[in-house]
């Protein structure tokens, strides 16, 4: 594979996580109408005459957002044409773009009209889900060389429940997250990891049900990793692909569940936040190539069983043709 694909996929999976630490930015410095409510120009302005600090990082999230979906439909096209022969290669490709799009869409009309919490919140998840797609077209185009093993993998069915319920229930962590920063209940619970505003111990509000509601959830996912890496170092040493991925799950689940605790002891500190979202869209990454070698494993064992049967079918009738004779 061309070296030069190669760069523009990696440039472009850094530009796709650029895009999602742009919106979390966005939404912690309430950036979101920096640019009024005029899209794609900015106050009705090429050039706006006033210059605020929110203008600045609106219209750079946009600038950036507009050059790196360039990037994605390039990439998209370019694996299409060079590697479309690969199982999931197109796939990925419209849904890299596709979903980027909808990404797009979703954040002019928060621009052009005003939009429940609910529904914005869902803007992360969808650019998670279009950052995984750009990243995982950027494997299978180093997988092409075959400079690490990849394809010959069996996955047992109680791993296969692990991998997809764990990136299944990521993607709720994810929403829970992004409204947590919509609805500005960050810091609600000052205390962590338990609200200790009210006597009885438990939320009292919305936000604060919100907030520890978020915590919930990613205490489980924690668990939940934990368990399965557990599994993976007992049973999946020998297929380093899965016994590395989930390594490197847990590190990132513990690292994003750190930082969320850090959040709130350093009072939302900006960097801390930030490193909080880029974890999150690291573990997802992971899970959803973890999700992509399942869907290989099945296949492989439907050929591991047709080609287990030929043999039997082929000592069958050898061992007629002999005692015929």
């Amino acid at each position: 594979m061309k070296a030069s694909l190669k760069w523009f996929a990696v440039l472009t999976s850094i530009g796709m996580l650029l895009i999602l630490l742009g919106g979390a930015l966005v939404t912690k410095k309430d950036a979101g109408l920096g640019c009024g409510r005029s899209w794609p120009l900015c106050n009705g302005q090429l050039i706006p005459d006033e210059i605020t600090l929110e203008l600045i990082i609106e219209l750079a999230h946009r600038l950036v957002s507009g050059g790196v979906g360039m990037m994605v439909l390039i990439l998209s096209i370019w694996t299409w044409r060079k590697i479309g022969h690969v199982r999931g290669a197109k796939f990925l490709s419209i849904l890299s773009f596709g979903f980027l799009a909808i990404q797009g869409l979703i954040g002019a009309a928060a621009v052009k009209w005003a939009q429940s919490d609910f529904v914005l919140a869902l803007h992360f998840g969808i650019s998670l889900i279009s950052f995984a797609a750009v990243f995982l077209l950027t494997l299978l185009i180093f997988e092409v060389d075959k400079k690490f093993e990849a394809e010959k993998l069996i996955v047992d069915r109680r791993m296969k429940f692990h991998i997809l319920g764990i990136t299944i229930f990521c993607f709720i962590v994810v929403y829970t997250g992004a409204l947590v920063r919509h609805t500005e209940s960050s810091l609600v619970c000052k205390d962590w990891p338990f609200c200790v505003n009210s006597e009885i111990g438990l939320p009292e509000n919305l936000y604060e049900w919100i907030q520890m509601g978020h915590r919930a959830m990613a205490g489980v996912i924690f668990l939940w990793v934990t368990y399965a890496m557990i599994i993976a170092i007992k049973h999946y040493k020998h297929q380093q692909v899965i016994y590395g991925g989930w390594i490197s799950a847990f590190l990132l689940v513990f690292l994003q569940v750190a930082a969320g605790a850090l959040v709130i002891f350093s009072r939302q500190n900006l960097y801390i936040a930030l490193a909080h979202s880029l974890f999150i869209a690291c573990f997802f990454g992971v899970m959803s190539y973890l999700v992509l070698l399942t869907s290989r494993s099945t296949k492989n064992a439907l050929l591991l069983q047709e080609e287990s049967s030929l043999i039997h079918n082929s000592n069958q009738q050898s061992s007629s043709s002999i005692s015929l004779h």
